[in-house]
């Protein structure tokens, strides 16, 4: 068999494929056969090259969802020019995004988004991945006078895993009144902590979220 050439747009190519058919179908519906067969033009021994079970493409498609996307946003905040806490607070409106294409998929596959495998991975990732970026900036925001966190990597990990677990809508479903209360509650607690970023303006784009997904 020829040595492919481009491997990393191969993996990419089976990224793509199996979130897709996460999507459509379920993490438990869909098989290393399906994806095999999305792509159409792939062996299984080319697949598995790639990616040694369902498991190990189920991990790298959370990734790519949870730390990969967030680290881009994490790199555009550090760029602006103005207070951490307003770094954060761009950072946090961009994960509230009201792109109505980011949450029909997920509105019309809630199992792959409650399912202990993507949950799990997610509490992960929030742990070893993400709340270091998280520390950054409250430390920042703590020169800078813009925040006063007594405790930065226990608050970043708080945060973090508040606002992609407890409050997302997906994964433990509620009421549009229980979510936005959940909002208000975590809004409370993270002034208390010396974190004030949920303002009105954010507040606001929340809402927007909130119609989005309970239209």
């Amino acid at each position: 068999m020829p040595r492919n050439k481009y491997p990393e747009i191969t993996r990419s190519r089976i990224l793509e494929a199996a979130t897709k058919l996460f999507l459509e179908k379920g993490w438990q519906e869909t098989t290393v056969q399906d994806i095999i067969d999305e792509l159409g033009d792939m062996t299984r021994g080319a697949f598995y090259h790639h990616f040694r079970s369902k498991d190990d493409i189920i991990n790298a498609v959370v990734d790519e969802v949870t730390a990969t996307g967030f680290i881009a946003l994490t790199r555009e905040a550090a760029k602006l020019k103005c207070t951490a806490l307003e770094k954060l607070r761009y950072l946090t409106a961009a994960g509230f995004s009201t792109n109505e294409k980011t949450f029909e998929p997920m509105k019309n596959t809630p199992s792959v988004f409650q399912s202990p495998i993507y949950i799990g991975k997610v509490a992960q990732d929030a742990m070893n991945f993400i709340a270091p970026y998280i520390i950054e900036f409250l430390e920042e925001g703590n020169r800078d006078g813009s925040m006063c966190v007594k405790y930065p990597k226990q608050a970043a990990e708080t945060f973090f895993l508040l606002s992609e677990l407890w409050t997302n809508p997906f994964i433990f479903p509620v009421s549009k009144e229980e979510y936005l209360m959940r909002i208000a509650h975590m809004r409370v607690l993270l002034d208390g902590i010396g974190i004030p970023l949920i303002d009105e303006a954010l507040f606001i784009k929340i809402k927007k979220l909130a119609d989005t997904v309970w239209q």
